[in-house]
């Protein structure tokens, strides 16, 4: 790699949906380096040589207090940060146990209709996911 390319760093994302087939959303908090506000999906880093599922799964409980099941692979998406590029793997779950109880990453959350979600003020990242996922754009 030359000098000036950017790394690529690898996060994971997860669309929890309910069974009234509602998505868990967070609204990340004002402390938030980036995108303060902004809602956003459940996860984030995965450490160097974890499990990119395991890492998921540590994630959602520690920003949500969930335990969720994870079924399938949704998407991607990407981000570019002045020193690196955000590769995310979004994953979609079910819950299995527990109550929503945020991490101080995040100051609120909704469980929104995949109808609704394109018109929330979600990170610029994940809205081209949203649109495929959520059926207001053609794959």
């Amino acid at each position: 790699m030359t000098h000036s390319q950017k790394s690529f760093r690898l996060s994971v994302k997860v669309v929890v949906r309910d069974d009234r087939d509602r998505c868990l959303l967070l609204r990340r908090s004002q402390a938030s380096k980036n995108n303060k506000g902004k809602w956003d999906l459940p996860g984030g880093k995965v450490d160097p040589g974890e499990d990119f599922a395991d890492a998921l799964l540590r994630e959602v409980v520690e920003e949500t207090g969930l335990t969720v099941s994870l079924s399938r692979v949704a998407g991607s998406a990407e981000s570019s940060l002045p020193d690196w590029t955000v590769a995310y793997i979004i994953l979609e779950a079910r819950p299995v146990s527990g109550e929503v109880c945020l991490s101080s990453e995040h100051d609120d959350f909704t469980w929104a209709q995949r109808s609704e979600i394109t018109s929330l003020d979600v990170c610029g990242q994940f809205l081209p996911f949203f649109e495929v996922y959520c059926g207001t754009k053609n794959e």
